[in-house]
This record gives structure tokens, C-alpha cells and sequence, in this order.
């Protein structure tokens, strides 16, 4: 369904044509019996009437939609590509789906925004066979600009570029609405059930580095669609299943005869598993008794489903340990949960006539794919085929999501890109109403741009990693003589927002699609795109009120009766970089690629930098370090810098503190 306001004007431009048609035919007509009105002219007449009534009616709720008033902070880049719609269907009616391109400015000197629809229209034109100058379209779509509150005017340049200047006035409304009401994510149409799959480690084994971007880009994710307003459902698909369990339960029996009294004293769990490995690839006797122990613990026999919950619980409080570190919520829900499902999936495909045999193996070949999905073994087991299909399965009849995403790295794309063909085929979801997509990403490498891995070869353990960023920014802080100026518990607080956040800003100041170098040195570098110069560059803009002596209540009342004036170019181009943030997490929205608010992040920070070396937000006495005079109206831009700053760093899941 189209946009009202566009429906009814473009209805009423055609009726107001057709009018114009009538009256000339009734003015030319000599007849003097003719010169009544006709009856299609009257009926004609009276439904513009009401067209123009609902178009009003229409325009004014539009309006209070988006009127700076309004809590939720505006989209400038989608309210623009709304007006600019609207001109161009005006303009050229006969284009089906004309392009639609509003962008930021790159060059300020040129304006705030640009349209560059023109000449793709000239283009989809010239294949109709019309040719048409793309300044001559450019010039029809400013003259088909409607009334609107946040243009001051336009200027066509070049080939047929639309360069749009925002009204100051304007901006500086919005920039008031946010200090009155916060950070508020803009106007949500409806809200939609959101299933993020993420972080996602094997029981009984710990967690290493090769989950670390699952878990900090699956909660960043997670961090921004409930910002936004949708629901939220945090799953951890741990590997809890399988035949790895039956060793570990017959070694657990051999190792701890009284575990279902006593509770095992399990310390390392990673010890443990490979002592169970060995004595499975290396004792017959052991194998064959860990295959009976499957089979029991399938078929759930409480003595095996007690061992299965100990080496189970064993691996959750290490897990735990994680994600307190990196302030991760996530409901683990793993393969045994899906147990029950596997078998009504197969039936209901094997109901459709949808499954082959090879060589004792049930298949399904899915059109388009050259290779099957396994979703029985000849051993009559399922495989991670068949839990798939059955997560995906539930999610989207029981959980009802409108949007899964699954964070899983890219080395897994094939696998997902099949059980999501294979869903589409077995109609469990419409992709044009149910978003099922793979946020994939790349492996973290080693500054010797390897495979990350400790020295002996091993995957880096997690927590060993999450231990030496502590110690390093320790080592940073006090470098920067810190501990002489913070009490313990503030060094404490810093230590942990420095290491933590720099780990996690430089996992997802990466584009997830490409693979990283890990390195601490950089992570930690207070110059340029990483956390630690932006948490000293927040912290710096946070301590400018507190220093110039204003109180939050101040702050609070100047922010509801001071305008923010943006006369000097600095102000200006803060203002308006501030306002980007919507446009920014739409962008994040659509691609899932968090390292676009990173950029903007610094973006911002390097804005505010340059505005404040340029504009004085606080005098004082050169001599006695007296306050003489604050520009409030400045301080305003201070805070809302630091207040988008803080809501940027929550999305990312980063923890600035007020003291560094």
C-alpha cells in the first residue's frame, strides 16, 4: 500500500485536469440551452472537495507526526526522501518506481543534503523513448516540492544534482527536542517479533576466541532492535547434543562412580573433555560403552539426563563468566530442546513426498542446491540438518518472529543459505513478509595475519584473552598516571570500560563480513577510530559542565528555554552530524553492519573536537581560572553530543564511566 498523501494528490491532480477539461468544453459550447454545468462536472466538483478535505486532514496528522514537538527524534534523510517522492511522482507520472537517491552532503559548501534522482529518470525516460535533459527534470521536481518545514531552499548544479539547505531554525528545534526528551529511537510502524541466534558455544568445551564476534555482534544487534522498540528474543543454540555426550557421560561414571550423590568436583572442563576423547579414539571397549551411553541418554533415562545436566552445568557457569565480562544477556536454548521437533519435521516432509534414500540415508534435494540436506543418518540419528530445520521451524510457528538472524560465522553461509531455501520450499515462510537472513562474519586473525592461536597451537581460551585486556589497560592507566587522580573504585571502573569496550569496539568497528587483525596495541591506542580515544573524548565532553560549575537541573532548564543557535559553521555542522543518528541506525537496520555507527561515532567525536576548538563554550579569567561567562546555548551542544555518544556506545554494548 502507497503513501495516502501521495494517493490522494495524485487522485486530485487528475480530477483538477479533468475539471479544467469540462469548464473549457462548456465555455466553447454556443449553445446557450448547454452552458449548464454537467452533471459529471458537479459530481466531479463535490469528490475534490472531499479529496481535498481528507488531503488536508491528511497533511496536518502527517505534520504532527513529525513536528520537531514530537518526542521521537526525526529521520532528516527520510522525511526529505518523503517530500522529494512525492515531487518526483509529480513531476513524472509516467514513470513506474522512479529512482528515489537522498544522501548527506559530502561537501558543505554544496548544502546539507542532495537528491540525484534526475538523471536516472532522464535514463528510464530515454528508454521510453523520450529524451529529456536531467536538469530539466531536476528543475521540475523543485517546482513540485510541496510546503514543507525543514527546506530553505534548493539549487540545481552539475548534470541535474538537487542540493538542499535545512532550515536553522529547524535543526535547531530538533536538537532542543532531544534535550528535552533524550535519545528516542523515531516512530516504530509495528512491533515486530525479532529471533537473534547468536554466541552459540559446545557444552563441555570453553569458550575461545573463534566465538567472541558471534557473542559482541549478535548483543550489539540484539542492543539496537530493542532500542528501536521491536521485541527481542536472545538464544543461545548451545551444542548440548550428540554423540560427544556419551563419552563424556561413561568417562564422568569411570572418573566420579558416585556422581548421582556426590557433585562431581569438574574444575576443567576442557581437561576433562580431551581425557574422554583419548580413551574414546584409543579404547574399543570405551567407544562401544559410550555409544550405549547415547543411546540411553536419548532415550532419557533420568541416571544419564542427571550426568548430561552436570557436564552441562559444569560449562554454563564458565559461560557465565564470559558474559558478565562483556555484559551479554542470552536464553540458552540448545539442540536437545529441538530433540521432539526433529521427528515431526521429518514426517511432515516425508508426508510430502519430499524425501530420498541414499544408501540408507534419508535426503532432501532442494531446487537450485546441489547438495542434500541430511536429515536422517543410516544409523536412523539426526543430524545438524535436522535441528536446524526444526529451529527454524519453531521459530517461525512458535515464536511467530517476523525477523531471525543468525549470527554465525561465514564459513557456515552454504549450510544456512540451504535450510533457509529449504523452509521457503516447504512454505514455513514467505520471504517478502518473514526476514530469515545470516549475519555472517570473518575470523579473527593474529598480527602475523594467522589464524589467531596461542603459541603451542591451541584456540585462544576466552577468558585468558578477556584477562590480559584487563591487565593491559591497567598497564594504559597507569601509563597515563590515572591512579593518582582516581580512588580505587573508580581505577577499578575504568579498567574494566577500557578493556571491555576496546575489545568489543574493535570487533565491531570492522566491517563483520571481513576478517580481522586482533591486536591489543591498537585496541588501546587513544588516537583514532578506537573505544579508548572515544571513551577519553566522552568522558572530556561529559567534565566540560562540571568544570564551568552548571548542575544538571541547569542544564535541564536551559535545554526547555535557551534556543541553539547555529550561526558559526562549527555549530552547524555539529548540529546537523548529531542529527544523523536516526539516519545511521536505519542504515544498521537494513545491513546489519555495526561498524557504520562506529564510524559515525568518531565522526561525531572529530566534529565535536573542531567545534570546540573553534567555538567557547566557557570563558575564563585567564589569571584566576574564574568562570566569566557560558555560551548555554553551546554547553546544549555538548550535551547532546555526549547524549548520542552514550546511546551509540549502549548499542555497541560499551560502558563509559564519568571518571578516567
Amino acid at each position: 500500500m502507497g503513501d495516502p498523501v501521495t494517493e490522494y494528490t495524485a487522485r486530485l491532480q487528475q480530477q483538477e485536469r479533468e475539471i479544467r477539461s469540462l469548464s473549457a468544453e462548456i465555455e466553447i459550447l454556443k449553445n446557450p440551452q448547454n452552458l449548464n454545468p454537467s452533471q459529471r462536472l458537479d459530481e466531479l466538483r463535490e469528490e475534490n472537495a472531499k479529496l481535498k478535505y481528507r488531503l488536508n486532514i491528511l497533511k496536518r496528522s502527517l505534520q504532527e507526526e513529525k513536528s520537531p514537538d514530537h518526542k521521537s527524534m526525526m529521520n532528516i534523510n527520510q522525511r526529505l526522501q518523503q517530500i522529494f517522492s512525492r515531487a518526483i511522482q509529480a513531476s513524472c507520472p509516467e514513470l513506474d518506481n522512479p529512482p528515489l537517491a537522498v544522501t548527506p552532503n559530502q561537501q558543505a559548501k554544496f548544502g546539507d543534503y542532495q537528491c540525484n534522482s534526475a538523471m536516472a529518470m532522464a535514463q528510464m525516460l530515454k528508454a521510453k523513448g523520450v529524451k529529456v535533459n536531467p536538469r530539466e527534470i531536476a528543475e521540475k521536481i523543485v517546482q513540485n516540492l510541496p510546503e514543507n518545514e525543514l527546506i530553505q531552499k534548493t539549487e540545481i548544479a552539475g548534470p541535474g544534482f538537487i542540493n538542499v539547505h535545512l532550515k536553522r531554525t529547524f535543526v535547531s528545534k530538533l536538537l532542543s527536542n532531544l534535550l528535552v526528551n533524550g535519545v528516542q529511537p523515531p516512530p516504530l510502524e509495528s512491533r515486530k517479533k525479532v529471533v537473534v541466534d547468536f554466541s552459540s558455544p559446545n557444552i563441555a568445551k570453553e569458550m575461545h576466541v573463534g566465538h567472541l564476534r558471534s557473542t559482541i555482534i549478535g548483543e550489539s544487534i540484539c542492543r539496537l532492535f530493542e532500542f528501536l522498540g521491536y521485541d527481542v528474543l536472545r538464544l543461545n543454540h548451545v551444542g548440548d547434543w550428540g554423540t560427544q555426550f556419551g563419552m563424556l557421560i561413561a568417562h564422568l561414571q569411570d572418573k566420579f562412580p558416585d556422581y548421582l550423590t556426590v557433585s562431581p568436583p569438574i574444575s576443567d572442563l576442557q581437561a576433562f573433555y580431551k581425557e574422554s576423547k583419548k580413551r574414546f579414539d584409543d579404547d574399543e571397549d570405551f567407544k562401544k560403552r559410550a555409544y550405549q551411553c547415547v543411546v540411553r541418554l536419548q532415550s532419557r533415562e533420568p541416571d544419564f539426563i542427571k550426568a548430561w545436566n552436570l557436564i552441562c552445568d559444569v560449562s554454563r557457569k564458565e559461560f557465565q563468566k564470559i558474559y558478565d565480562c562483556l555484559d551479554v544477556t542470552i536464553v540458552e536454548r540448545g539442540e536437545s530442546f529441538y530433540q521432539e521437533m526433529m521427528t515431526d519435521v521429518v514426517k511432515e516432509i516425508e508426508g510430502r513426498g519430499l524425501v530420498e534414500m541414499d544408501e540408507g540415508r534419508k535426503i532432501v534435494f532442494v531446487p537450485g542446491h546441489s547438495i542434500p540436506l541430511t536429515v536422517v543418518k543410516s544409523d536412523g540419528g539426526y543430524t545438524y540438518d535436522t535441528s536446524d530445520l526444526a529451529a527454524l521451524r519453531q521459530r517461525v510457528f512458535d515464536e511467530k518472529a517476523d525477523i531471525i538472524i543468525y549470527v554465525v560465522d561465514s564459513g557456515q553461509g552454504t549450510h544456512l543459505q540451504l535450510v533457509y531455501a529449504a523452509g521457503r520450499m516447504f512454505g514455513w515462510y514467505d520471504p517478502q513478509v518473514t526476514r530469515v537472513e545470516h549475519a555472517g562474519f570473518g575470523v579473527v586473525l593474529g598480527e602475523d595475519k594467522k589464524k589467531f592461536k596461542t603459541r603451542s597451537g591451541d584456540s585462544v581460551r576466552l577468558i585468558d584473552l578477556l584477562e590480559e585486556g584487563l591487565k593491559r589497560s591497567m598497564d594504559k592507566l597507569k601509563e597515563k598516571e590515572r591512579d593518582k587522580v582516581l580512588t580505587p573504585e573508580e581505577l577499578v571502573a575504568a579498567q574494566r570500560s577500557v578493556a571491555f569496550g576496546c575489545i568489543k569496539y574493535a570487533d565491531l568497528s570492522h566491517n563483520r563480513i571481513n576478517d580481522y587483525v586482533f591486536s591489543f596495541d591498537k585496541m588501546l591506542d587513544d588516537r583514532g577510530n578506537t573505544a579508548a580515544y572515544l571513551l577519553y573524548a566522552f568522558t572530556r565532553i561529559r567534565s566540560i559542565a562540571r568544570l564551568a560549575n552548571i548542575d544538571e537541573a541547569t542544564l535541564r532548564k536551559a535545554a526547555e528555554t535557551t534556543e541553539v543557535l547555529l550561526d558559526h559553521e562549527k555549530e552547524w555542522k555539529l548540529g546537523k552530524c548529531i542529527l544523523r543518528f536516526p539516519e545511521i541506525l536505519q542504515k544498521i537496520l537494513d545491513d546489519l553492519l555495526l561498524h557504520t555507527l562506529c564510524d559515525f561515532l568518531y565522526e561525531l567525536a572529530t566534529t565535536f573536537t573542531e567545534f570546540y576548538d573553534s567555538c567557547y563554550c566557557v570563558e575564563k579569567d585567564r589569571q584566576t581560572g574564574e568562570v566569566i561567562k557560558v555560551n548555554m546555548w553551546r554547553m546544549l551542544l555538548c550535551e547532546a553530543t555526549a547524549a548520542v555518544m552514550a546511546k551509540g556506545f549502549d548499542i555497541l554494548g560499551i560502558n563509559p564511566v564519568q571518571k578516567m
